[in-house]
């Protein structure tokens, strides 16, 4: 079975100059997520326009079962999954001081959308691996590109994406301890994932 998974992630912006979700996807890189999976790395541009013109594009080219989403965050002390994208509220300029007049994602789209997996249940999951890096939930990506980027994403596969927000290098995890993470969350999501399809054909059989 192979699978298509594009971990996605911005480039160096604002105070940090070295890019915790950069480096950390990196790691996932040379990690793996196990033979049976095909893993795309792709970054993205920290710019409005340039989601709005790639993320359909890499949907479009790949056809994923899942598409993870990973950003840096200067608040975060854990890594953190957020559980939705929001559509307005966008009224910072981005690294080309752009900002889209609508203030919104996708006009006429839904304020918010939920990803199909369920973030709870993986965060618990993860923590109870013992994995060594704390793990959280959130309802709220940031309103800026991070959460732009996801609302698009989820908006494009009717909620086959995910977005984690990773802290700062030595804040206090170093990049392959966020690595790690990365593979630890993404193959229990993947794992939903396919238990959701087993159970669903299932039903279908019986």
């Amino acid at each position: 079975k192979c699978i298509a998974n594009q971990t996605w992630q911005m480039f160096p912006f604002g105070a940090h100059t070295i890019n915790a979700s950069w480096v950390a996807v990196q790691e996932l890189k040379k990690l793996g997520l196990g033979k049976d999976v095909d893993l795309h790395v792709y970054e993205v541009p920290v710019e409005y326009q340039a989601v709005q013109s790639l993320v359909p594009s890499l949907w479009k080219q790949y056809h994923p079962q899942l598409v993870v989403h990973v950003g840096v965050s200067g608040m975060a002390t854990t890594v953190t999954l957020e559980k939705c994208g929001r559509n307005h509220g966008y009224k910072g300029l981005d690294n080309s001081r752009f900002c889209p007049h609508s203030q919104c994602c996708i006009e006429g789209g839904p304020d918010c959308i939920d990803s199909v997996i369920d973030m709870e249940s993986v965060c618990k999951r993860v923590t109870a691996s013992g994995l060594g890096v704390a793990v959280s939930v959130s309802k709220d990506a940031g309103r800026y590109l991070c959460d732009f980027t996801y609302y698009t994403s989820l908006y494009l596969s009717h909620g086959r994406s995910a977005f984690v927000h990773v802290p700062p290098i030595a804040k206090p995890y170093s990049g392959e301890d966020l690595g790690r993470a990365l593979q630890a969350i993404i193959q229990e999501m993947l794992n939903m994932l396919d238990r959701a399809e087993e159970k669903t054909h299932c039903q279908h059989v019986h």
